[in-house]
């Protein structure tokens, strides 16, 4: 089945931001496309605004509740519209891998939103839009980014690896949910998450280890938010090198002096920062060719995404 990414209509291209623009993103459009369904969304024109229309903005009322606003009027609020259109779309969006959404939007965005108090005097930008709050409160596990963010190489890289392992993780709870499977997809799982966060590889496993003490419906909706949570975290490169030194312990009897040196000498130069990180994982996968080991084969880490991404080099 295919990945299914909700996404700002505006990002898409689609011209429905307030001034009748919109904020293409080539890595959207053009990178991730071919590898995703996108289910597009525009949260103010599904409640009836216009295009163009004016501009709104969130700004706190006399009780210091976050109302979503005309900027010019502030008597007309659109909060409970929005509500009642999030409240009814959610349920449609729980087969979602990931969502992205426009940054800095008062419907849409994800943080550092402008926040503006009853008299309308900047508050600073510490609002979260009113689409995007419920959005993440009613799926906490679902990987969500923002536009902008994703021009920044490190938060693309680890937006994509979660949408992909969410995807996974769903795919396998299609056919119902058993601890079996669980210790299956966690085996494969374990370098990748090991990568991102040692304390969270730990707590996961005491996880799986303990899943006879979980309703399994419990145990499956836990396993993935923590999965995700520890997958938020950026891998450094230290973690990531730790890994690699990990996997090629697999082969230390297999490959000859020189070689095991050689792979040594480019996860070393990798944890220095002098190469990227698909140069050690290239020469491993090519030992895992000649070698082959069903369990580090198996391993999601050597290959979280499709190469063509590009996400590695």
């Amino acid at each position: 089945m295919s990945i299914q990414i909700g996404v700002s209509a505006c990002v898409l291209g689609q011209k429905v931001r307030f001034d009748a623009g919109h904020k293409a993103s080539e890595f959207c459009n053009s990178t991730l496309a071919p590898f995703v369904s996108y289910v597009p969304v525009c949260p103010e024109q599904a409640i009836g605004l216009g295009v163009p229309r004016p501009a709104i903005r969130l700004q706190l009322n006399a009780a210091q509740q976050v109302r979503l606003v005309n900027s010019k009027d502030s008597s007309i609020d659109h909060t409970d519209t929005m509500l009642q259109f999030t409240e009814k779309l959610l349920p449609e969006l729980k087969q979602l891998s990931g969502y992205i959404v426009c940054a800095k939007s008062p419907s849409c965005g994800m943080e550092r939103v402008r926040l503006n108090d009853q008299n309308g005097h900047q508050l600073g930008k510490v609002g979260v839009g009113v689409f995007t709050q419920q959005l993440m409160h009613s799926y906490p596990w679902l990987p969500v980014e923002e536009d902008g963010r994703l021009l920044d190489s490190n938060l693309r890289e680890n937006f994509v690896t979660r949408i992909f392992a969410c995807h996974d993780y769903q795919q396998m709870l299609q056919s119902g949910f058993t601890v079996g499977k669980l210790v299956t997809f966690h085996s494969r799982y374990k370098f990748l998450v090991m990568a991102h966060s040692p304390v969270a590889y730990r707590e996961l496993g005491r996880l799986v280890a303990q899943a006879k003490l979980f309703a399994p419906d419990e145990l499956a909706q836990r396993y993935l938010l923590d999965l995700m949570q520890a997958l938020k975290q950026q891998a450094t490169r230290k973690q990531q090198a730790n890994v690699l030194m990990h996997l090629q312990g697999f082969f230390k009897k297999m490959l000859t002096s020189a070689a095991k040196q050689e792979l040594l000498a480019l996860i070393h130069k990798y944890r220095q920062g002098h190469l990227p990180l698909l140069a050690p994982l290239t020469l491993l996968r090519h030992h895992l060719a000649q070698h082959p080991h069903q369990y580090v084969a198996a391993q999601q880490y050597l290959q979280p995404f499709p190469d063509e991404l590009g996400l590695r080099a």
